[in-house]
C-alpha cells in the first residue's frame, strides 16, 4: 500500500497499473507548481492521516522531494516513512544533504547505464554523462528506421527517391517502431506496440552504516525484477521487511467498510447486536433463537430458561404458600372438629368451607405457576389461576348479598327474603363458581393449552445475556381475563360490604367482610402497574410470577386472618365464649341495625347521650312488638 506524491502526471500512468499488479494507491498529494509556505507541512500532515501506509512514492525533481524530506524531519518522522524516489531522485546527494536520517532506507531506480570510454582527447579527464547512450541509441534508432524505410520505397535508388519525400509522421513511426540492433551498451534496442524500449534499471537504496552513507544497488530491473532482499537495510539498521498497508486486517467479528474510491482502505466494523460476520464484508442477523457466538463468526442457540425452585423468585412465593396452606389446614381441621358448635354454626358453615377451599386453592396456584412448564401444567394453570380467588370471592359475595337482603328486607316487613337458607346459598355461590370454569372450557375449545419458547422477553442489547424462556402459552391479555371474572366478584362484594357496614357486628360478619374486602382491593391496585409496568423488563418472567403468586397468597392471607383467625382463637383458647346466645327475632334484629344507622346520622348534631337514649327507647318499644322468628346471623340456622 503506497501514499503518491506528484508533480507531474506520471500519477495517471501508476494508478492505471496498480490495480492489475497488486499495488494499491492510499492517497495522493499532488505538489502545486508554485507552492506556498507550509504547503509541504501540510502534505506531510495529509500522509499521516493513513498512518499505516508508510510506503510514498515520489515523483518529483530534486528540489520538491528535498523539501518534503524536510517537512517530514521537522515533525520529527525520521524511520516512519519509506521512501521510493523516481529517477529523478537516483543516487543524488542534494535532496539527501544534512537529512541522511530521514532518508534513510529510501529506495530509489536509474536507467541501467554502460561505461563508455570515449573521450575528447587521450589526456582529457572529461566523463560522459550516463544517459549519453540513449541519445546515441535514439540516433541510431532513426537511422536504421530511414535506411529501412530507403530499402522498402526505393529499392536500387541512391538518394531520396519522390516516394519517400513525401511520407508522413505516422509511416516514419512504424519503421521505428519495428528497429533492432545492438545499441552502444551492447543491449538490443527494440520498441514495444506502445513505442516503449524495454526497461533497464539498477535499484538503489540509501544507506547509513558508521556514520557513512551511501546509493548501495540492491538490484535491477531488466524485463523482471531481481532483488538481493538480503540487502536492504531499514532505519536502525533494521533487515526486517517493514509494512506498508492502509488498514490493518480486521478482527473475528467485523466486517470490511471500504473507502470510496480506494479499495485497499477499509475501516473494521464490529458485528453489534445478533449480527454475526458472513464474510469479510457482510455482517447478517441470527435467526430468532440463535445468538452471535463469542467471536461472532456464527450462532449458536441461546440457552433456554425458566423459573427454578432454588430462585430468590420462587422461594419466597413457595415459603408465604407453604405457610398458607398449614394455617388454612389447621383452620380447616378445627372447623370440622368442632362443627357443630355455635361459633362454626354462626359463621356459616357451608360457605365457610368453600372460602376455606378457595383459600386453600390461592396458596396451591404458587407452586403450578412455578413448576416447570408442560402441557399438563398449563392445563391445571388456566383452570386453577382463577378458580381459588372465584371459590372466595363467590362465597364472600353470596355471604354479604345475602346479609344485605336480610336487613332490606326487614325494613320493610317481617318476612324474610328469599334463598337465604344453607342449601339455597350454595346454589348460588356454584352458580357463579360455574360461569368461571365456563370461561376456562371456552379457552380450552379456542385455544388448547401447550408450551412455547419465548425469545423476545430476555432478548437483550447483550446477546451474551439473552435467553429463551420456557413457558405456557398464556399471554398477560389471556391471565388478566382470566383473573377479570374474580376481580368483577371482589369489586361486587366490596360494593355489599360497604352497604352493609351500618349493621351491628353483634350480628353478622359484615365489618370483617368489609375490612377484607378493602385490604384486597389495596393489594390488587398494587399488582397492576406492577405487573404491567415490567413488561419490557428483562426480569418480566420473574417479576410478574412473584407477584401474581404474592398477591393471591396476601389475599387468601388477608380473608384467613380476618374471618377465620378471630373464630379459631376463641375456639381454642376461650370456649367458654363459644356458647349459643339469647335468641332474637327477626325484626328485633332488623330494628337494631335501622336504629343504629339512624343513630349515626343524627350522631353529627345531637349530643351522644340524648341520641343513645332514643335508640333505647325505640328498641325497647319494638322488642315488645315483634313476633319470634328463626334467628339470623349471617347465615346460620338454629
Amino acid at each position: 500500500i503506497f501514499s503518491f506524491i506528484t508533480k507531474f502526471s506520471s500519477y495517471f500512468f501508476l494508478a492505471t497499473l496498480s490495480h492489475p499488479c497488486g499495488v494499491c494507491i492510499a492517497q495522493s498529494q499532488k505538489i502545486p507548481r508554485e507552492p506556498r509556505p507550509g504547503e509541504f507541512d501540510k502534505i506531510i500532515k495529509r500522509l499521516l492521516e493513513t498512518p499505516n501506509a508508510r510506503a510514498v512514492i515520489m515523483f518529483a525533481n530534486e528540489d520538491d522531494i528535498r523539501r518534503v524530506l524536510e517537512a517530514a524531519k521537522k515533525i520529527n518522522q525520521s524511520g516512519h516513512f519509506l521512501w521510493i524516489g523516481s529517477d529523478s531522485w537516483g543516487s543524488k546527494i542534494s535532496p539527501v544533504y544534512q537529512q541522511e536520517e530521514i532518508a534513510e532506507g529510501a529506495v530509489t531506480i536509474l536507467p541501467k547505464r554502460a561505461s563508455i570510454d570515449e573521450r575528447i582527447a587521450r589526456d582529457s579527464s572529461y566523463e560522459q554523462e550516463g544517459k549519453v547512450q540513449f541519445v546515441i541509441d535514439a540516433v541510431y534508432s532513426m537511422a536504421y528506421a530511414l535506411h529501412n524505410m530507403h530499402k522498402d520505397l526505393c529499392p536500387g535508388y541512391i538518394g531520396l527517391c519522390p516516394r519517400m519525400s513525401t511520407i508522413d509522421g505516422k509511416e516514419l513511426l512504424s519503421y521505428i517502431r519495428a528497429v533492432n540492433f545492438n545499441g552502444s551498451a551492447g543491449t538490443p534496442v527494440t520498441f514495444n506496440e506502445n513505442g516503449d524500449a524495454p526497461g533497464r534499471y539498477d535499484i538503489f537504496q540509501y544507506q547509513i552504516n558508521n556514520k557513512s552513507t551511501e546509493y548501495k544497488i540492491i538490484g535491477h530491473w531488466t524485463n523482471q525484477l531481481h532483488l538481493n532482499v538480503e540487502d536492504m537495510q531499514w532505519a536502525n539498521r533494521e533487515h526486517t521487511h517493514p509494512a506498508s498497508v492502509c488498514s490493518l486486517p480486521c478482527k473475528p467479528g467485523e466486517r470490511k467498510k471500504t473507502v470510496k474510491g480506494v479499495p485497499c482502505c477499509w475501516h473494521c466494523e464490529r458485528c453489534e447486536g445478533y449480527n454475526y460476520q458472513v464474510d469479510e464484508l457482510t455482517c447478517e442477523l441470527c435467526p430468532l433463537d440463535q445468538r452471535p457466538n463469542i467471536n461472532r463468526t456464527g450462532c449458536q442457540v441461546i440457552p433456554i430458561i425458566k423459573l427454578e425452585w432454588h430462585s430468590p423468585w420462587a422461594v419466597v412465593p413457595v415459603f408465604i404458600a407453604i405457610l398458607g396452606i398449614i394455617a388454612t389446614t389447621f383452620v380447616i381441621v378445627t372447623f370440622v372438629r368442632y362443627n357443630d358448635t355455635p361459633i362454626v354454626r354462626a359463621s356459616g358453615r357451608e360457605l365457610s368451607y368453600v372460602l376455606l377451599t378457595g383459600i386453600f386453592l390461592c396458596y396451591s396456584i404458587t407452586f403450578l405457576m412455578i413448576a416447570a412448564p408442560d402441557t399438563v401444567i398449563c392445563s391445571f394453570r388456566r383452570i386453577f389461576l382463577g378458580l381459588g380467588m372465584c371459590f372466595s370471592y363467590a362465597a364472600l359475595l353470596t355471604k354479604t348479598n345475602r346479609i344485605h337482603r336480610i336487613f332490606e328486607q326487614g325494613k320493610k316487613s317481617v318476612t324474610a327474603p328469599k334463598f337465604i337458607s344453607p342449601a339455597s346459598q350454595l346454589v348460588i355461590t356454584f352458580s357463579l363458581i360455574s360461569l368461571q370454569l365456563l370461561g376456562v372450557f371456552v379457552w380450552f375449545a379456542v385455544d388448547p393449552p401447550h408450551i412455547i419458547i419465548d425469545y423476545g422477553e430476555q432478548r437483550t442489547l447483550d446477546p451474551e445475556n439473552a435467553r429463551g424462556v420456557l413457558k405456557c402459552d398464556i399471554s398477560d391479555l389471556s391471565l388478566i381475563c382470566s383473573l377479570g371474572y374474580s376481580i368483577l366478584l371482589m369489586v361486587t362484594c366490596t360494593v355489599y360490604a360497604i352497604k352493609t357496614r351500618g349493621v351491628p357486628e353483634t350480628f353478622n360478619e359484615a365489618k370483617p367482610i368489609g375490612f377484607t374486602m378493602y385490604t384486597t382491593c389495596i393489594i390488587w391496585l398494587a399488582f397492576i402497574p406492577i405487573f404491567f409496568g415490567t413488561a419490557q423488563s428483562a426480569e418480566k418472567m420473574y417479576i410478574q410470577t412473584t407477584t401474581l403468586t404474592v398477591s393471591m397468597s396476601l389475599s387468601a392471607s388477608v380473608s384467613l386472618g380476618m374471618l377465620y383467625m378471630p373464630k379459631v382463637y376463641i375456639i381454642i383458647f376461650h370456649p367458654e365464649q363459644n356458647v349459643q346466645k339469647r335468641k332474637r327475632s327477626f325484626k328485633a334484629v332488623v330494628t337494631a341495625a335501622t336504629m343504629q344507622s339512624k343513630l349515626i346520622q343524627k350522631g353529627n348534631g345531637r349530643p351522644n347521650g340524648e341520641v343513645k337514649s332514643e335508640l333505647c327507647e325505640s328498641l325497647e318499644t319494638n322488642s315488645k312488638s315483634s313476633v319470634d322468628f328463626q334467628m339470623v346471623k349471617s347465615g346460620s340456622t338454629s
